[in-house]
């Protein structure tokens, strides 16, 4: 039975084709082995590269992140000292605000005080002036001149008295 089988065409059609299959497979494997190795390989390269990517990605974020904070911190001392030169200039503002009041004050008062002198005198010279007016206008008319000239002596001999002294 073994021998029969032997010498049929099957059979040998049957092992030709099991070498063919062992001829081609070998080799059709490597290939194939090799693709996918290859494929295997890019792919792992590809998780490396995603990986390395992330990895800076993580830490450029960290970066970024410390970097916004230290901006933050900035903006901070910024802030706190703009409010403080602000409030200084304030008080500088108020202060001299209140000293150039307290000067305009005084100068009112000054210009007051000028302007009632000055009405003060403008007052006694008119009162003086028309008092002389009233004293001559009334000397003028009650004195005659015998009487006007021994006024004038009189005056002449008082101022003698005044000036030797």
């Amino acid at each position: 039975m073994f021998f029969e089988i032997l010498h049929t065409e099957q059979f040998w059609i049957l092992v030709a084709f099991i070498i063919f299959i062992g001829v081609i497979f070998n080799p059709v494997r490597k290939i194939l082995a090799k693709n996918l190795d290859e494929k295997i390989q890019e792919i792992k390269n590809s998780i490396n590269e995603a990986e390395k990517l992330r990895n800076e990605s993580q830490l450029t974020l960290i970066e970024i992140k410390k970097r916004q904070n230290e901006v933050k911190k900035e903006i901070e001392l910024i802030q706190k000292d703009i409010k403080e030169k602000i409030s200084i200039i304030e008080l500088n503002a108020h202060s001299k605000l209140k000293e150039q009041i307290k000067k305009r004050n005084i100068i009112a008062l000054m210009k007051i005080d000028q302007m009632t002198r000055d009405a003060n005198n403008e007052v006694r010279e008119h009162l003086t002036q028309s008092a002389i007016a009233t004293v001559i206008d009334i000397l003028d008319k009650k004195l005659d001149s015998k009487e006007k000239q021994n006024l004038i002596n009189q005056s002449i001999d008082e101022i003698d008295i005044v000036i030797k002294h």
